[in-house]
């Protein structure tokens, strides 16, 4: 399932994501030489409609084609058949982003294979690009809670998240083994977001030790909980004729720190959850942030939501939203271990 070269294929640098899947043939690992040896991994198209990575990507080596990269670099093209169609990924497929612990599969397998590739060639650094289909600002997510990679994220943007949940992602994978970060570049192919992750992608090519990155301050939040519309639940936006009711413009809530009483929908059945809120450690959370109140759910307390959208198919695929707290810099480092 896995293709790994050790040269850009022809064409690679200008072709549209739709066009991946006959140029490649499925996903593949580009192993390409620089001035230091310990690559920077870099992996895009893990969802087939993210494509702020491939753009990134191609505007990166296209600086480099007549001068060699300051450091190896590692690109994976995750989800080619997806992007093909423009679709986060095709049906009876796996997300891509949700394989990345030993499982049964293709996926899983490739998944590992590509860990395995990254651990023996001493990876550097990990960056994985996404985009979001809200409105959010642009932000990274690391997994583990210490210094350098908290610094590595900081090079992106002073929003950045601590989210260990669900831990089948790349990013947690990979910060075993090296400083790992997501990087929520904003709408897909936005250009304001592909400038700031290449500029970022060609920071990291400089980076030669993470203990002398300069610290940056941070908005510092934790991933708390994970929010699904349950699935006896119809659900839409505005005045349709569903169970659930969304707000027309949810995803301006985004990043925000609501407060007690902020409504998000209008429900029709008042006696049982709409919802399914867990937080990270599975247990259920939705009395501790929810309530119905007159037909209107609402926040109970102060919370700051993220990736809220517009997107139907997102919400079925993914989840609603996650819901985050604040966190002080001082609390979360020295609370987990440093993998370098």
């Amino acid at each position: 399932m896995l293709t790994i070269r050790e040269d850009i294929p022809a064409g690679l640098l200008e072709a549209y994501p739709a066009e991946l899947k006959s140029l490649l043939g499925g996903p593949t690992l580009i192993h390409l030489g620089g001035q230091a040896g310990e690559p920077v991994f870099i992996s895009a198209l893990l969802h087939g409609n993210e494509i702020t990575g491939l753009l990134a990507i191609q505007a990166l080596l296209k600086r480099y084609q007549s001068v060699p990269l300051p450091r190896a670099v590692s690109v994976f093209l995750g989800n080619v058949e997806a992007a093909r169609v423009g679709k986060r990924l095709l049906p009876g497929q796996r997300d891509y982003n949700r394989i990345w612990m030993p499982g049964n599969g293709a996926e899983h397998d490739m998944a590992q294979a590509v860990l395995v590739e990254m651990r023996e060639r001493g990876v550097f650094a990990s960056v994985d690009v996404h985009n979001n289909t809200g409105k959010n600002p642009h932000y990274a997510i690391v997994a583990e809670a210490v210094e350098s990679h908290l610094h590595f994220a900081a090079l992106f943007s002073e929003t950045v998240v601590y989210a260990t949940c669900p831990d089948t992602t790349c990013t947690v994978a990979f910060s075993k083994l090296c400083p790992s970060v997501t990087l929520e570049a904003g709408l897909p192919g936005d250009p304001a977001g592909v400038e700031r992750t290449v500029a970022f992608l060609d920071a990291c090519l400089r980076i030669e030790d993470f203990s002398a990155v300069t610290p940056t301050p941070v908005n510092l939040f934790h991933t708390v909980a994970v929010v699904k519309i349950s699935d006896c639940c119809s659900y839409g936006f505005g005045d349709e004729d569903v169970d659930v009711q969304l707000i027309a413009d949810i995803d301006l809530l985004n990043f925000r720190e609501l407060e007690t009483g902020t409504r998000l929908a209008r429900v029709r059945n008042t006696d049982s959850p709409c919802l399914d809120v867990r937080y990270v450690d599975g247990r259920q959370a939705y009395k501790d942030y929810f309530a119905v109140d007159r037909g209107y759910l609402q926040f109970t307390k102060p919370v700051m939501p993220a990736m809220l959208t517009t997107d139907r198919d997102i919400i079925a695929l993914d989840c609603m939203c996650y819901l985050m707290e604040r966190l002080t810099y001082s609390k979360l480092v020295g609370n987990s271990r440093d993998p370098r």
